[in-house]
């Protein structure tokens, strides 16, 4: 379980194909990793397979990559990082599983005085889980819905501090993003489904 609250930017130094599936290695400032320990890279929630000093490396497997962009990552490509949070932690974003849902496009980056303003075109299923000023995590960020300005649009109002410490700000239109709706979302619409009437 992650919060969204990003600690770390890292970046993908090797990517390779073994028996374990697409194996990145990313350098990154963590120190006392484990084995075995998750790490949310861009809010896909993967497994420390080795370490060393300033790196560790994970492997995604088909399913992951059918579910994200982690297949078009290259040597270079920065990540958003988050170690799984422990029980106690301060809880400053939301709870984010790191089951990424789907892949979002970006349309739109302008700026509103002080806050950088980013349009997502969303996949249809996810339509129904954004609320106005509800939770959502893009690439791995947990951020504040803005605004649903159009049928299947979401906008998000990065502040500054979210753009020095994630890679939010170097995002163009064109670039695709990882979107996990909101854990109680989900399992609301989960348990509703049976007694919706059909239109």
């Amino acid at each position: 379980m992650f919060t969204g609250i990003v600690d770390d930017i890292g970046v993908v130094e090797r990517v390779e194909q073994t028996a374990a599936g697409r194996e990145l290695r990313i350098a990154s400032r963590y120190e006392g990793l484990s084995l075995g320990e998750s790490v949310a890279i861009n809010g896909a929630c993967l497994t420390v397979r080795e370490h060393g000093e300033r790196w560790f490396s994970v492997a995604a497997v088909s399913t992951t990559l059918e579910r994200t962009t982690i297949g078009e990552w290259k040597p270079g490509y920065r990540v958003n990082l988050e170690r799984a949070m422990r029980l106690g932690d301060r809880l400053g974003g939301h709870l984010v599983q790191g089951h990424v849902d789907d892949v979002a496009t970006v349309i739109r980056v302008g700026r509103l005085g002080d806050a950088l303003l980013i349009d997502l075109r969303l996949p249809n299923e996810l339509v129904p889980l954004m609320v106005p000023h509800g939770s959502v995590a893009v690439d791995g960020v947990s951020l504040t819905v803005n605004a649903l300005p159009e049928p299947g649009i979401l906008q998000l109002s990065i502040i500054e501090f979210t753009a020095r410490h994630t890679t939010l700000a170097s995002l163009v239109a064109g670039d695709r993003v990882h979107v996990e709706a909101d854990m109680l979302g989900k399992y609301v619409r989960q348990l509703v489904a049976p007694y919706q009437l059909s239109s």
